[in-house]
């Protein structure tokens, strides 16, 4: 899988930001790039329209659906922070 790798400085370890989202209700896969200062926490499906959520134990939608782990997972820096009274 080749996304879109994304460094600060040189000799950094790269992240890769692109990820295939599949829904896992019709089945629609849909590529996005992922943000690197915010999680997302809900997406709609453009197949079927369900609101697409993190699975328990995950931390965002990319975590669970994804092609490709969010940024802070791929950088062993833990989940991405959940905002008061999401899950």
């Amino acid at each position: 899988m080749t996304g879109s790798p994304s460094s600060s400085e040189p000799g950094a370890t790269s992240v890769v930001l692109d990820s295939v989202l599949t829904c896992p209700h019709c089945g629609a896969r849909e590529k996005l790039e992922m943000p690197t200062d915010a999680c997302l926490y809900v997406h709609e499906c453009t197949g079927c329209g369900a609101p697409l959520k993190p699975k328990a134990g995950d931390c965002c939608v990319f975590c669970s659906y994804g092609t490709v782990p969010c940024p802070p997972v791929q950088l062993d820096r833990g989940p991405c922070a959940a905002p008061d009274g999401a899950g």
